[in-house]
């Protein structure tokens, strides 16, 4: 057969229902394979929209996403998404185009060298050289991208090799295991856990599995052992559960991180290095187990002095199964800190004022969202009001990036995460300089048929960066923009368009645009004007009286 039909065939063998992107002329043998294939093309309005939908399907489904691009700009537009999913670990395949390699027919004409480039932000990177080469290159992609730690992994496909004819047969998947953690390494960390005085569970990035978020749960209700949670740790277990003392959205100074400096033992679960440390070892504190996939990257912050290396789950099921909880454990402190935090958002959470403050909006989103509703945050300052203030009940409900931290990817992630769950209520949250990096999938989205509200949080500037310009006492310089009438906007391209005239229209225009089929943007305009006050010295000062 010709080999872009072997190539399809093997994608399909690999279960993939989509392919993101948009085809050049160098894919269009792979374009017409997939054509009678049951593989579903979703066309995007740019490159980078693709890559970030197949890595947050990646994300969601733990299947690997697939992304497709032409040569030359189509594959560099590709760059940022294959950091997103490396950094991210989510598993996500790039299928890019190339011309002819055994003859030339345009010179260098937009001839760039795709693998080489790519190699830095993918583990996996290769371009097939012939139609026999199909089966395992493809067989070793997805094993490498789908494997503890996720992440990106690339193919170049040539448009002369797509069109030669080959008989080379598939490969089946192997039958694969994750090793298990030594019975020792359990044993010594049921013996420390035992002989701590305060200990305390941190969740991060890499506990944010299924099976992982039901032995977690297991653990906590047998231990009683209280709980923090890294950004993209958010929802493994509940943030309602009582044991629940906060997020470290915050690099230090909130009330989570006295809860932290009070632990004599952190059980630190899923640890991943791209995320900033959520706390910092010293040689003459507190101890740590680090349970994870794989052994720690040590560093001048961070040398746990037990390693329980291997399936998460179930290294949590053996420590649980162990495991004797102890009556003379000191825990009560948490539970002080858990209802100081408690307190103090929600003194700012009844605030009416207008322009909305992002603590007041980030409880109005919970308050209309439903358990299993999914959130999606783009890269800007309320990322960090909704990791510390929005309860995540379950894993993957809150969608945001704490490893690239990319503007760009809130909306295209929400049209993933909407072909994921078609029947689960989904909300993207972008500011306004990050919702116009991608904001033309707007077009793709109604073409979708997506039911899909994005709420845009208005300041007219790069708000992240200006806190952070005004915390370092310089002046207002450089960031400031103006934005179109994103009402009118939305209504171009087919969708409905609200815009916020008062804080107490939060809550019902988001339960009508929830109700309402279609693709809603909500304007809606945030102060942030007290946003260095608050994170950089009323809460630090409040959790320093507990």
């Amino acid at each position: 057969m010709k080999a872009s039909d072997l190539f399809v065939k093997a994608l399909e063998a690999e279960g993939v229902e989509y392919i993101f992107g948009i085809p050049g002329e160098e894919n269009l043998d792979l374009l017409e394979s997939l054509r009678t294939s049951n593989i579903k093309l979703i066309l995007t309005r740019h490159e980078q929209g693709a890559g970030f939908m197949a890595a947050t399907y990646g994300r969601l489904t733990g299947k690997v996403g697939v992304c497709l691009s032409t040569l030359g700009p189509g594959a560099t537009n590709l760059v940022t998404p294959a950091a997103y999913a490396q950094l991210g670990a989510m598993p996500m395949l790039m299928i890019t185009g190339q011309k002819p390699i055994k003859t030339s027919k345009q010179g260098r004409f937009q001839v760039i060298d795709v693998v080489d480039m790519l190699r830095p932000v993918t583990k996996y990177t290769t371009q097939v050289v012939s139609g026999e080469r199909i089966p395992s290159v493809v067989r070793e992609a997805f094993r490498v991208a789908h494997e503890e730690r996720p992440g990106a992994v690339h193919i170049e496909l040539p448009e002369d090799i797509a069109a030669e004819n080959t008989d080379s047969p598939l490969l089946k998947p192997s039958m694969t295991r994750r090793p298990i953690a030594e019975y020792k390494a359990i044993a010594r960390a049921v013996e420390m856990i035992e002989q701590a005085t305060s200990p305390l569970l941190l969740i991060g990035a890499g506990a944010n599995r299924k099976l992982t978020a039901k032995m977690l749960r297991e653990f906590v209700d047998a231990t009683g052992i209280p709980f923090v949670t890294t950004q993209m740790g958010k929802g493994v277990l509940n943030e309602s559960d009582p044991l629940f003392a906060g997020n470290t959205a915050l690099s230090d100074g909130d009330f989570v991180h006295r809860a932290i400096e009070r632990a004599d033992l952190i059980i630190n679960v899923g640890h991943d290095v791209v995320e900033k440390p959520p706390f910092f070892m010293h040689h003459d504190g507190q101890q740590v187990i680090h349970i994870n996939f794989d052994s720690a990257t040590v560093d001048p912050v961070y040398f746990p002095q037990l390693e329980v290396v291997g399936d998460i789950a179930n290294s949590i099921w053996q420590i649980k199964e162990d495991i004797t909880p102890q009556t003379d454990w000191k825990l009560d402190f948490y539970k002080d800190v858990h209802e100081a935090y408690v307190q103090h958002r929600g003194e700012a959470e009844d605030d009416d004022r207008f322009p909305v403050l992002p603590e007041r909006f980030v409880r109005d989103v919970r308050k209309v969202m439903p358990e299993d509703g999914i959130v999606t945050l783009d890269n800007g300052v309320y990322k960090i009001w909704f990791a510390r203030n929005y309860p995540a009940y379950t894993p993957n409900t809150l969608l945001l990036d704490n490893a690239l931290a990319s503007m760009g990817a809130g909306l295209p992630s929400a049209m993933g995460a909407k072909l994921v769950h078609p029947e689960v209520p989904v909300v993207s949250v972008c500011g306004d300089g990050g919702f116009m990096m991608n904001s033309q999938e707007l077009e793709t989205a109604v073409r979708l048929n997506l039911d899909l509200v994005v709420i845009v949080l208005r300041d007219d500037a790069y708000g992240m960066i200006k806190w952070k310009q005004s915390h370092m006492e310089l002046g207002n310089f450089g960031l400031d923009y103006g934005n179109p009438d994103l009402v009118k906007y939305a209504q171009s391209y087919g969708a409905q368009g609200w815009r916020i005239q008062e804080t107490a229209e939060i809550a019902t225009t988001l339960q009508h645009c929830l109700d309402t089929p279609g693709v809603h943007v909500i304007d809606c305009p945030v102060d942030y004007s007290l946003n260095d006050e608050t994170l950089n010295r009323t809460i630090k000062k409040l959790s320093q009286e507990i």
